[in-house]
C-alpha cells in the first residue's frame, strides 16, 4: 500500500497516478475518513493518559469526597473510551479498505496509455542475439507453412488437450513424453544461469493465507479476487505465480543492508482462474489454469532497485539467447500495469504458428508496495533508520509459453522438432521424433 502521509500531503499526485492506472478511487473519502480516525485516536490517547493521571491520583487521595469523584470521573472515561474504542473498530475496516484500493502509482517513465494497445516495443532481437530496432527484428524464415504448437504437440503425442479435457476441464493439458523431457531441461537451465549470480534456489508453498496474498497486493480487488483459486475450508489462496509465496517469506523481517539486494529463484506450479478471458487463447497449452514457471525475486534498497530491473531483464535475455530464440522487449504502459507494480516490463516471443509475438515473461518493480503491507525493512547504513525494502520479481521461464516458443521456432519440415543446443546436455536426445 501507499504511505498515508504521502497521500494527505500529495492528494494531486495519488489522483493523477490511479487516472493513469485506469483505476476510479475516492481519494478525498480516505482522507475525510482517515482524518476521523487520527482524530478518535488522539482523543483516545488523550483520554487513557488522564484516566492513568486520575488513578494515581486516587491511590494517593486523602479526602473521600475528592477520592469519589475522582473514581466517578474515571467510570466516565473508561465508558468514554470503550466509546471512541467501538468507534475506531467500526471505522478502521472503512480505513483499510480504502487504502487498499489504492494501487502502486506509475514511475515517472512509465509510458501513459489506456491498455496494452498502448504499450511500446523497447527493441526486437533475433534468434542470433542481435537486437535490432522495433519492427525490423528479424524472425525465421521457413521453406513450409509452420504449423502451431497444438498441431505439432498432437502429431508426436507430447501435448494431450483432449484427455485432460476429460479429466480436469477446458484449459489443462497432458505434457508427456520429451515435452516433459524438455520441461526440466528449462528449469535445469534456469537454475543453473541464476544460481550462479547468488540467487538462492526455492522451492515455495503453492497454498498460501489471504494475509499472505493480500500482503502481494492481489485481492485488492473483485476483478483480482476473480483470478485466485481459494479454498474455502482451509482458508487458504492457490499461487498464481512464485512472487506471491516468496514475498511474504520474508514478512516481519529486517535485513542487515549488507544483504541487499537478496535474490531467489523458485520453481512453482502457479494456478489462475482466467477470469475474464473467456474465448480468449483457448488452443493448446498457451492459457491455462495450471503451469510451472521459475520465477526470480529481489529485496532491494530503493535507490538500486532500476537497476536491479535492468538485471532481471539481461538474465531473462541472457536464457532467451541460449535457446536462440526470437523475442522483444515491451514497456507496459500504465493503463497494462498491474495493481502492485509502478514499472513493467514483458519479453514476448516470436511465436511462427500464430505468426505473432506473446508475452512469455513478464518484470516488474513494485517499489515499497508490497514491503509495506508485509512490514520488510532494513536498517539505512548513513541514517540508521528502519526504511522499507523495494520489491521485484521476473519471469525466468514461464516454462508452458516456453515451450511453445521451443516446438514453434524449431519445427521441421518432417514436423519433428529439433531441441535447442543448450537443452541437448539435460535432455539427452537432439530432436523429438514422430512415434509409431
Amino acid at each position: 500500500m501507499l504511505d498515508i502521509k504521502f497521500i494527505r500531503q500529495n492528494p494531486e499526485i495519488v489522483k493523477e497516478g490511479c487516472q493513469k492506472k485506469q483505476v476510479k478511487v475516492d481519494v478525498e473519502k480516505l482522507l475525510e475518513v482517515d482524518k476521523k480516525r487520527r482524530e478518535a485516536l488522539k482523543k483516545l490517547e488523550s483520554l487513557r493518559a488522564e484516566q492513568n493521571r486520575q488513578s494515581y491520583l486516587i491511590s494517593k487521595a486523602v479526602d473521600p469526597t475528592k477520592r469519589d469523584e475522582r473514581i466517578a470521573l474515571v467510570s466516565q472515561m473508561k465508558a468514554d473510551i470503550r466509546g471512541y474504542e467501538n468507534y475506531l473498530k467500526k471505522i478502521t475496516p472503512e480505513y483499510e479498505k480504502l487504502l487498499r484500493q489504492i494501487p502502486n502509482l506509475p514511475l515517472e517513465d512509465v509510458p501513459v496509455g489506456q491498455d496494452e494497445r498502448n504499450n511500446v516495443v523497447v527493441r526486437e532481437v533475433a534468434a542470433s542475439g542481435e537486437p535490432r530496432p522495433p519492427g525490423r527484428g528479424k524472425k525465421p524464415k521457413f521453406n513450409f507453412k509452420p504449423k502451431d504448437h497444438l498441431e505439432l504437440g498432437e502429431s508426436l503425442k507430447i501435448i494431450d488437450v483432449k484427455r485432460a479435457a476429460k479429466a480436469s476441464g477446458s484449459r489443462f493439458g497432458y505434457l508427456k513424453r520429451e515435452a516433459v523431457l524438455l520441461e526440466f531441461a528449462l528449469v535445469n537451465l534456469a537454475l543453473e544461469v541464476t544460481t550462479k549470480e547468488g540467487f538462492i534456489p526455492v522451492v515455495p508453498p503453492v497454498l498460501i493465507k489471504p494475509d499472505a496474498m493480500r500482503g502481494m497486493g492481489y485481492i485488492d480487488t473483485k476483478e483480482d479476487l476473480a483470478e485466485r483459486y481459494f479454498l474455502e475450508k482451509d482458508q487458504l489462496f492457490l499461487i498464481g505465480t512464485a512472487e506471491q509465496s516468496i514475498g511474504p517469506l520474508h514478512q516481519g523481517d529486517v535485513f542487515d543492508e549488507k544483504e541487499l539486494p537478496k535474490r531467489a529463484v523458485a520453481f512453482s506450479t502457479c494456478f489462475r482462474e482466467e477470469a475474464g478471458s473467456y474465448g480468449k487463447d483457448t488452443r493448446g497449452i498457451l492459457r491455462v489454469h495450471q503451469f510451472d514457471k521459475v520465477e526470480m525475486f529481489s529485496f532491494s534498497r530503493p535507490e538500486d532497485s532500476k537497476k536491479e530491473l535492468k538485471f532481471f531483464l539481461k538474465m531473462a535475455e541472457e536464457l532467451m539467447q541460449s535457446l536462440k530464440l526470437p523475442y522483444r522487449i515491451v514497456q507496459v504502459c500504465t493503463g497494462d500495469l498491474a495493481r502492485p507494480s509502478a514499472a513493467t516490463f514483458d519479453l514476448e516471443a516470436w511465436m511462427p504458428g500464430q505468426n505473432k509475438y506473446r508475452e512469455t515473461h513478464s518484470f516488474s518493480n513494485c517499489t515499497d508496495f508490497q514491503a509495506r503491507r508485509l512490514n520488510i525493512r532494513y536498517r539505512n547504513s548513513k541514517t540508521k533508520k528502519l526504511e522499507f525494502v523495494y520489491t521485484l520479481n521476473g519471469t525466468a521461464f514461464a516454462v508452458g509459453r516456453t515451450l511453445i516458443a521451443i516446438i514453434e521456432n524449431y519445427q521441421r519440415k518432417d514436423g519433428t522438432i529439433a531441441v535447442p543446443k543448450v537443452l541437448q546436455k539435460y535432455t539427452k536426445f537432439t530432436k523429438i521424433p514422430h512415434k509409431k
